[in-house]
């Protein structure tokens, strides 16, 4: 098939979508169908790839003189983030299914938002990348901006200024990169092609920074995650973050190796601040959706400090937490969400004896609260070892210091179990009724089984990281 419909489907055929839906209903089949084709493309696409290097799949509109040319090609990193992103639409869709407010304007914006982050991973030509970089801006702010809670106005606004701003540097680095090299293809481009590459890597790393995020260009995102509607939380943090990490990963690290070889201390430091700063908040927070959100970020300095080491065995490490940051904490956010949908209180002081009215619901906030801080058989542990040991690898045994994210992790984790899921029945927990649509207990159930599979068989998932980053290991095994 024509992959450039996969990107321009979706933008357009939402609105389409819409109109004829909006007032029949059914748009949510439309687009769980239309998700699940597009996953079901993607697995044909990551069997049809060759070993190494990209696969073209087409060119379009183009401008020549401008070398201006919607260029599609992908290698394992780009299809590995578009599966991804296929698994948690759909999951994401199936944790919606019983949205009242709007529910065809809803699903509508979830299907715009698929076809631009297909043109992100899709895309190599920095000026189309951009564009759909761009355009998972909309519909994000009208999610968070209409269905979210009574902050959304001034969350969805915050996020938006953040994000977009942050984009203003990525497109001027575009446009050092294409004066200095003569093409926007990313696949061209060499570092030794560019006389300015300090300066278009510390615009680039700003951006990314900013989208991952890490500190201090953090603080758009607790707004964000507490005022958005749970399923659209999931999807901040496990695609919108990880667009962040992998423009980090595509156009910062693999495009600079030399100039990230010298400026690696920046990040390592960021990473290192971000896991201990946001820990230290989700320790502190009473609140269980913030909580949930400085654990979030906590994870995302984890991976930055995976990206710092510079190696063929941290960037998988890097992406195999990346995956697992995203199985584990959409459905701690969904979770979280439904929690206050019921009691109509984030306040933890509000919980307490869940458990006890609504155990399989429970046991799956516990599994992936554990995946979180990294118990062995799940996720979170194969994630974090491989991220400690080669990261002991790079920089010494002094870098066990991370070890020390893990322990905050734990300890407030254990301390959101105790206040929320055990202990003592509140009042508002006695005279609630905890029962849940089954087709967004499917979502959960699907979710738990995934951080459970590659918590027990990280190999199947490591196989094919691995091959993502096969091209870029030498001898050293540095980049």
């Amino acid at each position: 098939m024509s992959y450039v419909a996969l990107i321009f489907l979706p933008l357009f055929g939402s609105l389409f979508i819409y109109l004829p839906t909006r007032n029949l209903g059914g748009t949510k089949y439309i687009t769980l169908a239309l998700f699940i084709f597009m996953f079901s493309q993607m697995i044909a696409l990551f069997t049809a790839l060759p070993e190494h290097g990209y696969m073209m799949l087409g060119e379009y509109l183009p401008v020549t003189k401008f070398d201006f040319i919607l260029t599609l090609q992908v290698d394992r990193l780009s299809v590995i983030m578009l599966l991804l992103s296929s698994v948690l639409l759909i999951l994401v869709t199936l944790a919606s299914w019983n949205v009242e407010k709007k529910p065809a304007a809803y699903f509508s914006l979830l299907i715009f938002f698929s076809g631009a982050i297909f043109g992100v991973f899709l895309s190599t030509n920095l000026l189309w990348f951009f564009i759909f970089w761009e355009l998972t801006l909309i519909p994000m702010l009208f999610l968070v901006g209409i269905w979210g809670a009574e902050g959304r106005i001034y969350a969805a606004i915050k996020f938006f200024l953040y994000t977009h701003i942050a984009s203003m540097l990525i497109l001027l680095a575009f446009f050092l990169m294409y004066k200095e090299s003569g093409t926007f293809d990313m696949t061209l481009i060499k570092e030794s092609m560019l006389s300015t590459p300090v300066l278009i890597y510390f615009l680039l790393f700003i951006g990314f920074a900013v989208k991952m995020p890490l500190f201090p260009f953090h603080t758009w995102l607790p707004d964000a995650h507490v005022q958005a509607p749970a399923p659209v939380s999931a999807l901040l943090a496990g695609v919108l973050l990880k667009m962040g990490a992998y423009g980090m990963i595509r156009l910062v690290l693999l495009l600079l190796p030399e100039t990230s070889q010298k400026y690696a201390w920046i990040l390592l430091t960021l990473g290192l601040i971000t896991l201990l700063f946001a820990g230290f908040m989700a320790l502190y927070e009473t609140h269980i959706k913030k909580m949930v959100a400085y654990s979030s970020i906590s994870h995302m300095g984890l991976i930055a400090i995976a990206m710092s080491a510079l190696s063929f065995d941290s960037l998988s490490a890097a992406l195999y937490e990346m995956i697992g940051h995203a199985l584990i904490i959409s459905p701690l956010f969904l979770i979280a969400g439904f929690f206050h949908q019921k009691l109509h209180s984030w306040e933890m002081k509000d919980m307490g004896g869940i458990m006890q009215k609504a155990p399989y619901l429970s046991a799956i906030f516990v599994l992936a609260g554990l995946g979180a801080l990294g118990l062995p058989g799940t996720m979170g542990f194969i994630g974090e070892i491989s991220i400690l040991i080669s990261a002991i690898e790079s920089f010494g045994a002094w870098i066990v210091v991370i070890l020390f994210g893990s322990l905050l992790a734990s300890a407030y984790l254990i301390w959101t179990f105790r206040r929320v899921i055990y202990g003592q029945m509140s009042a508002k927990v006695s005279a609630t009724d905890f029962s849940m649509h089954k087709v967004e207990f499917f979502a959960l159930v699907i979710f738990a089984l995934l951080i459970l599979f590659f918590g027990i068989f990280p190999s199947s998932l490591f196989e094919v990281i691995n091959q993502a980053f096969s091209p870029y290991l030498n001898a050293g095994g540095a980049l």
